[in-house]
């Protein structure tokens, strides 16, 4: 699913414009986004945990030419889905 199918179905579910529910949705993107980028952590009930991970510097192989590749060390998103999440998908 899409940011655009996502805010049409927000809009159609809650009386809002298409306009109204992008802002919405782009707003709590945003706000996710500035979170983790200050704490580092942003858990929302039922869905789940973002969190920032360090990852340490590896060797790797190119997959196209075998060659051995340095990645450097780097932050990452790590999600961990709500168990309520979980049910319901299973």
């Amino acid at each position: 699913m899409t940011k655009a199918e996502v805010a049409a179905n927000i809009a159609a579910e809650t009386g809002l414009s298409q306009t109204q529910a992008q802002k919405t949705l782009t707003t709590v993107i945003d706000k996710i986004t500035k979170t983790l980028k200050k704490d580092g952590r942003f858990a929302l009930f039922g869905l789940g945990v973002f969190a920032v991970v360090k990852r340490a510097k590896r060797q790797a192989r190119n997959p196209r030419t075998g060659e051995p590749v340095t990645i450097k060390a780097h932050r990452a998103v790590k999600f961990k889905p709500a168990k309520t999440l979980k049910d319901a998908v299973n």
